[in-house]
């Protein structure tokens, strides 16, 4: 496993080692005590949640609140996404600053989204399965999000807004200044 650190605080690049030969491939997805080594920081995963998407459908910026927030590990089992973070961490010296990858079923890096960060997702391929692994039980009432076009952000989606398939959910997401003032 190879950790490359981004430019947001506390957020990291997983790459899996991947072992490939005539019979296809086999890969470690996660490893609590190689990434505690690599990071200095153990997270305890408690559930884990997978999602079904078809092309150019936009999941996000989605997060959850106060002592519900969840950090995330996430992952393409199938297809390929443009996978976005916000750093919503008013404390944090990369507060408001946003990060992309391409997560596929190639490439198979993952990342890891720490508590506090707003996160969202676009399929790219006709079919995306999507994985993540959350250290805290997903709540309800603790829901967060911010609009996924949103000017402050200024999330470069690379992608036709008339071609993007969003839920009235997160079609109806506030904005930033809303949010944060």
């Amino acid at each position: 496993m190879q950790v490359e650190e981004t430019p947001l605080k506390d957020c990291f690049l997983v790459k899996p080692n991947i072992f490939k030969d005539h019979r296809g491939i086999f890969l470690e997805t996660y490893h609590r005590k190689r990434f505690a080594e690599l990071t200095g920081i153990d997270t305890e995963f408690v559930q884990d949640n997978q999602s079904v998407s078809s092309y150019g459908v936009l999941r996000g910026m989605h997060y959850q609140k106060g002592e519900f927030a969840q950090t995330k590990i996430v992952r393409v089992i199938y297809g390929k996404v443009l996978d976005v973070v916000v750093d919503l961490r008013p404390d944090s010296p990369t507060f408001k600053q946003t990060y992309s990858a391409i997560l596929d079923d190639q490439n198979l890096h993952q990342l890891y989204v720490p508590k506090g960060f707003g996160h969202g997702f676009l399929t790219l391929s006709a079919k995306s399965v999507f994985g993540y692994k959350c250290d805290n039980y997903y709540t309800p009432g603790s829901e967060g999000g911010i609009i996924f076009n949103d000017p402050d952000l200024n999330i470069d989606w690379d992608f036709p807004f008339k071609e993007m398939v969003l839920s009235d959910k997160d079609r109806d997401l506030p904005t930033f200044k809303e949010v944060f003032g």
